[in-house]
């Protein structure tokens, strides 16, 4: 079920600074992704704000001058329907003091992209394990601002009394940090035990029936979830939204194959995610360890595709996953201009990257085409036997049909022999089994 955000409009304004060292393109890019963000929480972005500097201002993080454009357009009673700004939202992770001081000058909430981020987990997190790793992030960010939090109280805020056994005259920020250190250590146990748990499944569906399988990978809003249903013809989040999903969803492949595959989602990556979410987000994307083949989406109408490659084959690589075998999906080329442009995106992407599968997961001739690459890629390496199952032994018929794809049957006296195609390891398991049962 969607977290439900208020039906009244919240109005923001976005603010970024260039530096030297990064692309007008990059820029661009990343200052978008943070409307999409702004977006996501529920706001509506009625203006961006930019400046080019060799570096962020020490003291509120935007110029002087700067700061003064957003604050005369924040006081204008005519800058939105409601007359006023609700938040303004900063394109970099700032310190404490520096939001502190832009929120005083601006004279609204300012949010930097981490804890935008931040708060769009903690919304979305459903699982109890992604809700312990999105605790474990957000009480890591809040960690170093503590002190911050202090002095903003005061002097009574500074100093407490020793009574409880806490140690005389520790600080409200000491014992805050105690506190987050305990608690993230305890999510910690949690998340471990859980990892255990979930190693523990994955191990039992990977075994029954000889199960395969495929996973996708990619950037967040690149299309995964409609691409999801679509292959499996099951029901899962659809949101045109960052992050609208951020929990493993596992789904068997649909028309079933031989050997059947499971076909798993996983949290999509982003430009500039933070560390400790990196971290934090690791457990979520040890799907992509466990897979077989991996579907790399990729959003084929994004102009900035290439930098969504480089971030996925970064996290990947990070996770030990660099080496699973993978097809590139450059999925929404539907959202590419008319037909013209669409086949020459098309033959531009076969060209630059020759193995590629360039579709529409809206479009069922382009799913189906991906349908058969999976499954060829699965029946690669399948062995064809025959095997022979005596009378007394019929109860065992329907698991040949799920283990394997029968060729031909046919039967004598004795029994039913049947020839089939499978997995080594599958045939090899059936012809023990009714070997025994002779």
């Amino acid at each position: 079920m969607q977290t439900e955000v208020d039906e009244k409009p919240k109005y923001a304004v976005v603010a970024a600074v260039q530096l030297t060292n990064v692309s007008d393109v990059e820029f661009e890019s990343s200052l978008t992704e943070l409307r999409e963000l702004a977006k996501t929480l529920g706001y509506k972005v009625v203006r961006s704000f930019m400046q080019k500097r060799s570096g962020f201002d020490t003291t509120a993080y935007l110029g002087v001058g700067k700061r003064q454009e957003i604050r005369d357009f924040v006081s204008s009673e005519a800058t939105t329907e409601a007359g006023h700004i609700d938040a303004i939202f900063v394109d970099h992770e700032i310190s404490p003091s520096q939001a502190r001081n832009l929120e005083i000058e601006v004279g609204c909430e300012v949010m930097d992209r981490t804890m935008v981020i931040l708060e769009i987990f903690h919304r979305n997190a459903r699982s109890r394990a992604a809700r312990a790793q999105v605790e474990i992030a957000r009480l890591g960010y809040m960690a170093p601002r503590l002190r911050e939090a202090a002095k903003l109280a005061g002097p009574q805020g500074r100093q407490r009394s020793g009574v409880g056994g806490r140690g005389a005259g520790e600080s409200h920020s000491e014992l805050d940090k105690r506190k987050i250190r305990d608690r993230i250590a305890e999510l910690q146990l949690e998340i471990a035990a859980m990892e255990v748990e979930r190693k523990t499944q994955r191990a039992r569906r990977q075994d029954r029936q000889g199960l395969s399988g495929v996973t996708l990978v990619g950037y967040t809003n690149a299309g995964k979830s409609t691409l999801m249903r679509a292959l499996t013809g099951s029901e899962v989040l659809v949101a045109n939204k960052l992050f609208a999903t951020l929990d493993t969803t596992v789904r068997t492949l649909y028309p079933e194959s031989v050997p059947r595959v499971l076909v798993s989602d996983t949290v999509g990556f982003i430009k500039n995610l933070p560390h400790g979410l990196v971290a934090s987000f690791k457990s979520t994307l040890d799907e992509a360890l466990d897979a077989s083949l991996l579907l790399h989406v990729i959003d084929a109408s994004d102009p900035g595709f290439e930098r969504q490659l480089e971030v996925t084959d970064e996290v990947l690589a990070q996770i030990g996953a660099q080496d699973v075998p993978r097809i590139r999906v450059f999925n929404k080329i539907d959202h590419v201009g008319d037909a013209a442009a669409q086949a020459e995106c098309e033959a531009a992407l076969r060209a630059q990257y020759p193995s590629c599968i360039v579709m529409s997961a809206r479009r069922p001739e382009d799913v189906a085409q991906l349908h058969g690459a999976i499954v060829a890629f699965f029946q690669q390496d399948l062995v064809e036997a025959e095997l022979f199952l005596p009378w007394s032994a019929q109860q065992l018929r329907g698991e040949i049909y799920a283990s394997c794809q029968v060729l031909e049957e046919r039967a004598d006296g004795e029994g039913a022999f049947f020839r089939v195609r499978g997995e080594a390891n599958a045939v090899k398991r059936l012809s023990e089994q009714f070997d025994q049962a002779r």
